[in-house]
């Protein structure tokens, strides 16, 4: 409007040529000459009326009736002057937040498919964003539907009071609200760790009753890891429940809450209508702060708007709701991880127990996922071991396809194996192996001696070990040390016959059996 005026004063007051006009006011000749025509068939004189303001003056130049327009208009100039229809700016909004696909510009050509002589594309788009900066806060930000859901702790608590003690403990409140109809989900836990960290996003979701595309948590440690404006590290329970429900995690820039504008209004919402509203309330438990929680939540959700038709409600069921993709048919799992490195036993520990993994892997680094039921062992991403959990402090879970070959076959020798086996290989075997199991001092000392024997026979064969036991029966030595003694030294192939009678040696110095006789009767008379 301030050019249109200096181009009717510098004509009116200075009498200008038109080429003179446009050099001045840095304009073409043409738009000269069509705001000269546009003021004549308007009827404006100058100096212009002081009760015309600037929205008048407009309305006067170009939204004028065909009939009050000067008959030397051409006619392209006539549809150019005819009433331009406005847009309906509100279905605009919903249009680009229902459909993540839909442009300003798609839905500019299909204005001008019905209206050809409204408002061109930069015209079309000014008024929208003109319009939309009248839109409440909370709504002004754009987002696809089902697109995004914005999580956070709210920074004040609730109290719950110990029936039996009295004490009262703080209870923190968890906020969930959509991107596109600030549809929001809240529910108070005891704690803020991981576990009730990842238990209001599952509550969350089925609460909502899809999944949306995007997650933007702040950067709590439960959450992320290392905060990092472009690629920061997730807690591994984090983003194994983000892939559980197909969603991508994209944390707020760190100090940056307009980056979570959406769940930042919602928490000061929730605040205000429901812990202010159970400010003077008294709660024996967690359940029922929630359920507390959960009758004022609905009564947010379907409080319509100050500022545009509609209620959370309605605008989730329009607009979020179709788009969320369906719930997982099983329900997340809370689960934790923990690095490991396995002990020359073949096995890791997990909260002072032992479970065993492949003995291939002694001396590597694994990772364990836990939950209350089950213990996995992950080796470079590939599961390797399974367990169910154990609370049994200093205990074992030992599965037997885990141990080394030697270690099974030794463990799978007892006491009825190894009778049988002694018989088997001959009496001289069973018998020693009796007595070993007799003269030792405890049982499993016994049992480890006679694995020896049962190794001996694998090394020398059968028949030698019972030619060995035999030998070492006649002569006490029952041991495995003797055994192992007769076999290497070949003993066990040596013929023993019964010893020849000798005849007495008769010799001057030998005295006999008369002389010690003779000793005998003479010490009795004396």
């Amino acid at each position: 409007m301030r050019k249109i005026k200096e181009v009717l004063r510098l004509k009116h007051e200075h009498g200008l040529s038109m080429r003179r006009i446009a050099r001045s006011c840095g304009i073409a000749r043409s738009t000269v000459a069509e705001y000269l025509m546009r003021a004549k068939a308007a009827g404006l004189e100058w100096p212009l009326p002081l009760n015309l303001d600037e929205a008048a003056i407009e309305a006067r130049l170009f939204r004028l009736d065909p009939a009050q327009r000067g008959e030397g208009l051409a006619t392209g100039q006539e549809r150019e002057n005819q009433e331009r229809v406005l847009p309906d700016f509100g279905q605009i909004h919903k249009e680009l937040q229902s459909n993540k696909h839909v442009t300003l510009q798609l839905l500019w050509q299909e204005y001008k498919q019905t209206h050809p002589e409204g408002y061109q594309y930069s015209q079309y788009c000014d008024h929208y964003r003109r319009w939309s900066k009248k839109l409440d806060v909370v709504l002004r930000q754009t987002h696809r539907a089902g697109e995004r859901l914005f999580v956070d702790y709210a920074g004040d608590t609730l109290g719950v009071t110990d029936p039996n003690t009295g004490e009262v403990e703080p209870a923190t409140l968890f906020v969930a609200v959509m991107g596109a109809s600030s549809y929001t989900y809240a529910d108070a836990t005891l704690k803020a760790d991981l576990e009730s960290w990842i238990g209001s996003h599952v509550r969350a979701l089925e609460y909502f009753g899809g999944c949306p595309e995007i997650l933007t948590p702040d950067n709590l440690k439960d959450g992320v890891k290392l905060a990092n404006r472009y690629e920061p590290d997730l807690n591994p329970t984090y983003q194994e429940m983000a892939v559980h429900y197909g969603i991508a995690v994209i944390p707020a820039r760190v100090r940056k809450p307009r980056d979570k504008a959406k769940v930042e209004a919602g928490v000061l919402v929730v605040e205000r209508w429901i812990l202010a509203a159970l400010r003077n309330h008294k709660f024996f438990s967690i359940g029922e702060l929630n359920q507390a929680i959960l009758a004022l939540l609905e009564k947010l959700n379907n409080r319509g708007f100050r500022k545009m038709p509609g209620s959370r409600r309605d605008m989730f069921d329009r607009i979020d709701r179709p788009a969320l993709r369906p719930l997982p048919v099983q329900r997340f799992e809370f689960a934790q991880w923990k690095w490991s490195r396995v002990a020359n036993d073949y096995h890791v520990e997990l909260d002072h127990h032992y479970y065993s993994v492949p003995n291939d892997l002694v001396g590597k680094e694994v990772e364990l996922r836990y939950t209350a039921n089950t213990v996995e062992v992950f080796h470079k991403g590939v599961r390797v071991a399974s367990h169910a959990r154990s609370n049994d402090v200093g205990g074992l879970t030992t599965v037997e396809q885990h141990r080394p070959e030697s270690h099974r076959r030794y463990l799978e020798w007892d006491w009825p194996r190894l009778q049988g086996w002694a018989l088997n290989s001959g009496p001289h075997t069973a018998t020693l192996v009796e007595r070993i199991s007799t003269t030792s001092v405890h049982r499993e000392q016994a049992l480890k001696s006679c694995l020896g024997l049962v190794r001996l026979g694998e090394c020398f064969g059968l028949p030698r070990l019972e030619a060995a036991c035999g030998r070492a029966l006649r002569f006490n030595a029952c041991s495995y040390k003797s055994v192992v003694s007769i076999l290497k030294t070949g003993m066990d192939r040596i013929e023993e016959t019964e010893p020849a009678l000798m005849s007495p040696v008769i010799h001057d110095n030998i005295r006999g059996p008369e002389y010690f006789e003779a000793r005998k009767e003479v010490s009795h008379v004396n």
